[in-house]
């Protein structure tokens, strides 16, 4: 399956800042069962390759498990050697695209100017992630569609809630990277439930 096939199942990116390998799992099946289906652990959480192992190996093909907040080409060899499927930047890094899209994985580089845009689509990438998006609007993003290639899957992150994302779906968005309105630490498995489905509740209503 694609980046864009598993957008289609379900358009939110769980973004896991702050999990623990051993809330992992139960964490992850809480987000599956309400139908959120791509998983991100960002690498700025603590022992995050152990946590993307886990919901690798026991997830599987149920759930696209990737890794946030990567930064440097050998994170990426390490993502992909813990069983991350897709990698995600905080920033435009073309060098980190090629890389990703060496080893095999899916690549959603951060990114916010034209330009930069542009430069990560000729790398590779698969879809793109509007950050910060707070510093931006569904106006901005209905620019960029316009000049971007048809079909170019944009996300954006930041700022992402159930009071949110509607302006950002009807610009255009192809999904959204949704953090602590939809997890944070300590969190417990039916907390992250509730939140997931005011959340889809919110996309379904729109």
């Amino acid at each position: 399956m694609t980046l864009t096939d598993w957008l289609a199942r379900c358009p939110l990116v769980a973004i896991l800042r702050g999990i623990r390998p051993e809330e992992a799992l139960a964490i992850g099946e809480a987000l599956l069962a309400e139908g959120i289906v791509i998983l991100e652990v960002p690498l700025n959480s603590p022992d995050p390759l152990e946590s993307i192992h886990r919901m690798a190996d026991a997830f599987r093909d149920r759930a696209l498990v990737g890794a946030g907040t990567v930064t440097a080409p050998g994170e990426v060899e390490a993502i992909a050697a813990a069983g991350a499927r897709l990698m995600i930047t905080p920033h435009a890094d073309a060098a980190l695209v090629r890389a990703a899209k060496a080893r095999g994985l899916m690549a959603c580089p951060g990114f916010f100017t034209p330009a930069e845009a542009f430069a990560l689509l000729s790398a590779g990438a698969d879809a793109l992630k509007l950050f910060p998006s707070e510093a931006a609007s569904p106006a901005v993003l209905r620019a960029l569609l316009a000049v971007l290639p048809k079909g170019t899957p944009v996300l954006p992150v930041g700022g992402m809630a159930s009071g949110t994302v509607l302006p950002w779906r009807a610009a255009g968005a192809a999904g959204f990277g949704i953090g602590s309105a939809l997890y944070r630490p300590g969190d417990s498995p039916a907390e992250v439930a509730a939140k997931a489905r005011t959340l889809l509740a919110t996309l379904a209503g729109g």
